[in-house]
């Protein structure tokens, strides 16, 4: 896929009714031009998740297409305070342009609030902070997957009923609440479906294991778990394989990332019943950032939202191996 022709296709089509605009019509950015070299700093939420390991390689490949740009990546490391002082780090560096992915939404909100305020353009990347004091977000409509998932369920997985359980990501990460939520919305379409457990195991597949052992423990006869990330889905499985029950349980999880590790290989093997991809944004997110910086952009589209779609076992094989979302 082009993903920068994707990218510009999805900007030209988003509406600018809800865009992000400068109150006296000037630029977005302060100092822009397409003469001009940029600095972009991204605070991503943490290293160690295998998504955020695509989101940054996206972003590193990608910006080579934009010779005016240099992107300067930081590890959040799951920590609320790090990201603050990385903000506040790239506030003192001078960045032209702010992208984060925040580890958690409200306690990150009034450093990214200072640093909007101070006419620096911020592009969210995944995750929301709380409020409006952002430039744009770029993502996915993670309650529309999760509802998909659930009504995927209700309708072709359980047509007849049966038990299900959710493992939830940081309950107070915005993606983590809207696939819990959209998920419950899916699956309420059939009332013969009872939602047994629901824990949170904050994005980990070693809490996923321990988690949903305990779970099948008090429900032993659980057909479905929605996991709200893949490496909660890989802890599924190892749960539930460690009581044989992994012909029992069909798992679904969140990210369809590919690769060897990735969840569309698990799929692919019969391991996971779905996953659904959730593109990283990174193509969208440096278009942004062309339209505010070399463009000189009174306006840019407020949200982006990134297309998403399930894998399951009609399309893992071909699909596996390739990064085409």
């Amino acid at each position: 896929m082009n993903y920068l022709l994707h990218a510009a296709t999805i900007l030209a089509g988003a509406t600018l009714a809800t865009g992000a605009w400068a109150a006296d019509g000037k630029p977005l950015a302060k100092d822009c031009g397409p003469n001009n070299d940029y600095v972009i700093g991204f605070s991503q939420a943490n290293f160690k998740e295998p998504y955020r390991e695509h989101v940054n390689h996206e972003l590193e490949r990608l910006v080579k297409n934009y010779p005016k740009f240099k992107i300067v990546i930081a590890d959040g490391q799951a920590s609320v305070n790090t990201q603050v002082s990385q903000v506040e780090n790239f506030m003192t560096q001078q960045v032209d342009l702010l992208m984060i992915s925040p580890f958690e939404a409200a306690p990150l909100t009034p450093v990214v609030s200072q640093v909007y305020k101070k006419g620096v353009p911020v592009i969210e990347l995944d995750r929301k902070t709380t409020g409006d004091a952002y430039t744009a977000f770029v993502g996915g409509d993670n309650r529309k997957i999760a509802k998909e998932a659930g009504e995927w369920t209700a309708k072709t997985l359980l047509p007849d009923g049966g038990e299900v359980a959710i493992l939830e990501g940081l309950p107070s990460s915005s993606p983590a609440i809207e696939r819990m939520e959209g998920f419950k919305e899916g699956i309420a379409g059939n009332p013969k479906i009872n939602l047994v457990a629901t824990q949170p195991v904050d994005w980990m597949e070693d809490k996923a294991v321990t988690v949903f052992s305990a779970m099948l423990q008090a429900h032993p006869d659980i057909k479905v778990v929605y996991t709200s990330n893949d490496l909660a889905a890989a802890g599924a499985y190892i749960a539930a394989k460690q009581v044989g029950k992994q012909d029992q349980v069909k798992i679904i999880g969140t990210d369809g990332l590919p690769g060897p590790s990735g969840g569309i290989r698990s799929v692919a093997d019969g391991q996971w019943a779905a996953t659904y991809t959730y593109p990283t944004g990174a193509a969208e997110a440096l278009e942004l950032a062309r339209k505010i910086l070399i463009d000189c952009a009174t306006e840019v589209p407020r949200n982006v939202t990134v297309p998403s779609q399930r894998i399951d076992a009609a399309n893992a094989k071909e699909m596996y191996g390739k990064e085409t979302f």
